[in-house]
């Protein structure tokens, strides 16, 4: 999202109203881009409470002021890592948990969820990448300048990204019919 040059620079600045206000606009986009991430609404809320934080505390670093949302996001997207490598000390579903929710979900959800599991296979390079291509609509330039990859690198990974995910829906599919 573009931003006012003027808004932005106030809170470089140390306005903290101009910085809130920024932080109003991106609200709802840093919601779906951790919920994206984590897959849990306390979770995400938490990652966005944090970068609220670190950015605040950060904004004086920001050189490029046109680039607010590129620097907020990459706040978002390592705190969203940090969380999801906390939450891996914590002991998994049981197995028979899992299935139960399983079954009580409808058709649709099950495809989603197929479509998470492959996503959470995938590398974490690969997954930035889908997730920001296709769930948040950026744009393969954006994509690089989140990541700090060159934009041929970001064109790679979802190109691979996706093969690995057709591979992996289509085994996943595969095995749901033997079962049934």
């Amino acid at each position: 999202m573009k931003h006012d040059i003027h808004t932005v620079t106030k809170a470089i600045n140390g306005d903290a109203a101009a910085f809130e206000e920024l932080l109003f606009l991106e609200e709802q986009m840093m919601y779906y881009k951790a919920l994206s991430y984590v897959d849990n609404k306390q979770d995400a809320l938490d990652a966005i409470q944090e970068t609220s934080c670190k950015a605040f505390l950060s904004i004086n670093q920001l050189q490029h002021p046109e680039y607010f949302s590129t620097w907020l996001f990459r706040i978002l997207i390592r705190e969203c890592y940090r969380l999801l490598k906390a939450r891996k000390q914590i002991i998994p579903y049981e197995e028979n948990e899992l299935l139960i929710q399983l079954e009580s979900k409808q058709d649709q959800e099950v495809e989603s969820f197929h479509l998470s599991e492959a996503l959470s296979k995938l590398k974490a390079s690969y997954q930035t990448s889908i997730i920001l291509f296709y769930y948040h609509d950026l744009p393969i330039q954006d994509i690089a300048e989140i990541m700090e990859k060159p934009v041929g690198t970001i064109k790679t990974y979802l190109r691979r990204a996706k093969k690995k995910l057709r591979i992996e829906i289509e085994r996943s599919y595969k095995l749901n019919e033997k079962t049934i």
